[in-house]
């Protein structure tokens, strides 16, 4: 599927985004749930661009991040990986927020540059990669994360029920998925925008519409959080798909995975609810709140982040959103907070 145009869109990832130099090597990660279809033309693109690929294979583990430890091989991976140039991760069952994760990334200094594209397949990739502007897009990005990160108070709400209100943590950096890699940088797929707010103040109700992951995928009926403090303290729904989630956060026996890890933006131009978190998460004018471990990259003043068993996210459609009383979205539609910022959307299609 897409073999004309998948071996464009890995060639855009590492040679526009990751910028791969002639000479440098790159660890491509995956697992047996991965899309070897794009986990070979990444591999494909790379020596067309003169670098070095290394495939890391390896059997999908039990469950995302810490709670998938145990399965992972992770002297072999962070000797392998720590020693790359740059590390794309096609894992299903994802290394990030892992125990090996956080030894890979733990020097700032010497760390490969890093993004995560978790279980994507060729259609995913082609969509969102192959045929955005990428330019366009950073440009966009960029500018709503500057005016985000100047102001202090958010309010954010969706049809489906969700309310609720939190403040910036002054100085905290933000998570930005801007289309670029860096070196040293850990990115995420492109068309998304994570902070972790002043946690204390997270209150009011979330209500995950879209698709929560792990451990469900997309959701047959809402899922609604009430939120105190930061973190839940209550999950309601009808059907099987609230419980089914409370039971999996209570498995863990780790009140961490409680805690409201960090909001994120979805400003992905070609993004559709497709089940896969990876691409859900940037559905456009989408709110994705993720629950449980917070990486260090999200609280740097926070040594070593916040360790949990696990990470989840939800996705909250069709948000509006208001920053110290000005409106920047209106039911998932950009709406402010600038005129130039609402043309740079309409550029991008939206």
């Amino acid at each position: 599927m897409y073999e004309y145009e998948l071996a464009n869109a890995c060639l855009k990832l590492l040679r526009d985004m990751f910028m791969l130099q002639p000479g440098e090597s790159i660890a491509i990660t995956c697992d047996t749930e991965s899309s070897m279809e794009v986990v070979d033309a990444t591999a494909q693109a790379a020596v067309m661009l003169g670098a070095k690929p290394l495939v890391l294979k390896i059997a999908a583990p039990r469950d995302c991040g810490k709670a998938g430890d145990i399965d992972m091989p992770s002297d072999a991976l962070v000797g392998a990986i720590k020693n790359s140039d740059a590390w794309v991760e096609y894992n299903n069952k994802w290394i990030f927020y892992s125990e090996t994760y956080d030894r890979i990334i733990e020097d700032p200094e010497n760390r490969p540059r890093y993004m995560n594209l978790c279980g994507v397949n060729p259609e995913l990739i082609v969509r969102n990669i192959g045929k955005v502007d990428n330019n366009l897009l950073n440009e966009f990005i960029m500018a709503m994360e500057a005016y985000s990160k100047a102001g202090k108070h958010f309010r954010v709400t969706t049809p489906a029920g969700t309310d609720v209100e939190f403040d910036n943590a002054p100085g905290r950096e933000y998570a930005t998925a801007d289309g670029f890699v860096r070196k040293g940088q850990i990115a995420m797929f492109p068309g998304q925008i994570s902070w972790a707010p002043v946690f204390e103040s997270v209150n009011g109700t979330i209500v995950v519409d879209g698709t929560i992951s792990p451990p469900l995928g997309a959701v047959k009926n809402p899922i609604k959080f009430t939120i105190e403090k930061g973190y839940i303290t209550k999950i309601e729904g009808d059907g099987t798909d609230a419980m089914e989630y409370a039971a999996w956060l209570k498995s863990f026996n780790d009140p961490n995975m409680y805690l409201t890890a960090h909001i994120s933006y979805g400003f992905g131009p070609n993004a559709k609810l497709s089940g896969d978190i990876v691409e859900d998460e940037r559905v456009w004018g989408s709110t994705e709140w993720g629950f449980g471990n917070v990486g260090p990259q999200l609280v740097s003043d926070i040594p070593g982040g916040i360790p949990a068993a696990s990470h989840s996210d939800g996705i909250c459609l069709n948000s509006s959103v208001w920053l110290d009383g000005v409106q920047i979205l209106d039911k998932g539609v950009v709406v402010g907070p600038t005129p130039e910022i609402v043309a740079l959307a309409r550029k991008l299609g939206k």
